[in-house]
């Protein structure tokens, strides 16, 4: 029960601001600052009592919903899911203090910043797939209501391009879903939508299990997103106020990531290891295609938009590596990219609350009258960079480690994609901080105020925290990450030819071995006497 208190919490905080008077700004931020606050402390306490030395599911609540139809009320976290929900509750207090100068319908944002918060949070903690589905389509409205009606100039046509990208992606994801429900329900007998029970029962013939899994492939990739479903991402993040795209960026991406990791994966492993190549390949292309087209970009938000194409590339990379080294990498990145990529959307939006641009040619030399900002916004960049001390480095080396293992070229190509994220961040870095200050209108720019601190401040920490001390996030998904990889790891699915080779010469050498014996038993002691006495002959002759 514990669990779905925190999970609605948020919600019920929403339903509460319904009935205060809109008039009532000031009380209705810090009614939904108070909840938002004491959802995410209450989260560190599953952090605290999380058991780090099991993959099982924990805090789990099992109870019928649609009895008739096998469908749950089935909620639990384990080491994968466990850190993007704590991740979630912090964003979320983070999004709504950020969100402090919304300056029209104070009252209706707040509402959709917490029901937000509740779906993506239902999100990470089903365990029925029909629960997951309508959480995942939850947090949808909520979304397009925040970059609709709060966003920029082209904000109708940035929040319906998200929706439909995500609904198409959807529908085909729940006609897979469908599928396997009757599928389980004839094979085993049991109508049941229970992820849990489905990964271990599920046994479908691997031109089955291809269908189904570029089913919900289809649905995640949109969502991560990856080339060349990214489409949407750059409209959406450049036209939703600035606590939108924190959210988008560091929690509604990683959903679809978690899906690969949750449904791809375990259900449909011998398929997922079939795929390998292809993923890898868009993920690659994602990588230096991100980082290729974020150096040309004039506005910093698109800018930090199209970084996020190629750093999810780098996490999907990670999960298809089907190895150790690779899906903790990729966990670890999630988080870091939300932290980081967080940090530069809060940082761009302090700049354009004063300047209402984000033009990078607007800018220049503001390290001279805004060194508040300049070290926290060089701290965020370094970090999305992967320079060593900070996360980005801890989750990029072991995602590079993990897939080197794979294939040497796919690493090699990644790797350019590190190289271009420094050649674009410094670039984007020296122009808006350095160079000089021609700009008037930038002059009588004020720094960072102290709420903005607060809203940037507690990322920068996590950044140092992971990057100088990952041990405490890396155990929390360390025993779930082992389960996982045991379950979809190459050694189960490489072709049997390799071990029928090895059983061949192993019978053979048996053979050899025997025929030698039945050689050796064949030869007398006064043959052996003879033969040694041969052997000797040319040596005495020679002396």
């Amino acid at each position: 029960m514990f669990l779905t208190f925190i999970t609605f919490l948020p919600l019920a905080g929403a339903l509460f601001l319904v009935f205060m008077p809109k008039e009532s700004v000031a009380a209705i931020k810090q009614t939904a600052l108070a909840v938002a606050v004491a959802d995410f402390l209450l989260s560190l306490l599953l952090w605290t009592n999380f058991d780090n030395t099991t993959h099982k599911m924990q805090f789990e609540l099992n109870v019928p919903w649609i009895e008739a139809w096998g469908i749950n009320y089935h909620i639990g976290l384990d080491g994968i899911s466990l850190l993007l929900y704590v991740m979630t509750t912090f964003l979320t207090m983070i999004c709504v203090l950020a969100s402090w100068d919304i300056n029209k319908h104070m009252r209706e944002y707040m509402i959709a910043m917490l029901t937000l918060s509740t779906g993506m949070l239902g999100v990470f903690i089903s365990l029925d797939l029909f629960m997951f589905y309508v959480f995942w389509e939850f947090q949808l409205v909520p979304m397009y209501l925040i970059v609709g009606v709060w966003g920029g100039p082209r904000r109708i046509y940035a929040s319906i391009k998200f929706f439909l990208f995500t609904a198409v992606g959807s529908l085909l994801m729940l006609v897979a879903i469908l599928w396997i429900y009757f599928y389980i329900q004839e094979t085993t007998g049991v109508a049941t939508a229970d992820i849990l029970y489905i990964t271990e029962h599920l046994d479908a013939p691997l031109g089955t299990q291809k269908w189904l899994w570029m089913a919900f492939f289809l649905a995640f990739a949109i969502k991560v997103p990856m080339f060349p479903f990214h489409t949407w991402l750059p409209d959406a993040h450049v036209e939703a106020p600035t606590a939108g795209s924190v959210i988008l960026a560091g929690v509604l991406l990683k959903m679809g990531t978690y899906g690969f990791l949750r449904f791809n994966l375990p259900f449909f492993p011998q398929a997922s290891y079939e795929f390998v190549p292809m993923v890898a390949w868009l993920a690659i292309i994602g990588i230096i295609y991100g980082a290729l087209v974020a150096m040309v970009q004039e506005d910093l938000k698109k800018l930090v938009a199209y970084s996020s194409v190629s750093h999810l590339g780098f996490v999907m990379l990670g999960i298809f590596a089907l190895n150790p080294y690779g899906i903790q990498g990729a966990l670890i990145q999630n988080i870091n990219h939300g932290i980081s990529t967080g940090a530069l959307f809060l940082l761009v939006g302090v700049v354009y609350d004063r300047r209402h641009t984000r033009l990078i040619s607007e800018f220049g030399g503001l390290a001279k009258i805004m060194p508040k900002y300049t070290i926290c916004f060089m701290i965020a960049a370094l970090s999305s960079i992967g320079l060593p001390g900070m996360n980005g480095f801890i989750g990029e080396f072991l995602v590079l480690l993990g897939i080197f293992q794979v294939n040497g070229l796919w690493a090699a190509c990644a790797t350019s994609g590190v190289i271009l994220a420094a050649c674009y961040i410094l670039w984007m870095f020296q122009r808006v901080m350095f160079l000089e200050l021609k700009n008037p209108k930038n002059a009588d720019l004020k720094d960072m105020n102290t709420r903005e601190m607060l809203t940037v401040v507690p990322l920068l920490i996590l950044i140092f925290w992971i990057g100088l001390y990952p041990k405490p996030f890396m155990d929390t998904f360390d025993a779930s990450v082992t389960h996982l990889v045991s379950k979809v790891s190459p050694d189960n699915f490489r072709p049997k030819k390799e071990h029928h080779d090895n059983d061949h010469n192993d019978k053979h050498n048996d053979k050899q071995n025997e025929k030698h014996g039945e050689h050796a038993r064949l030869i007398t002691p006064t043959e052996m006497a003879s033969l040694n006495h041969r052997l000797q002959m040319p040596a005495l002759t020679k002396e």
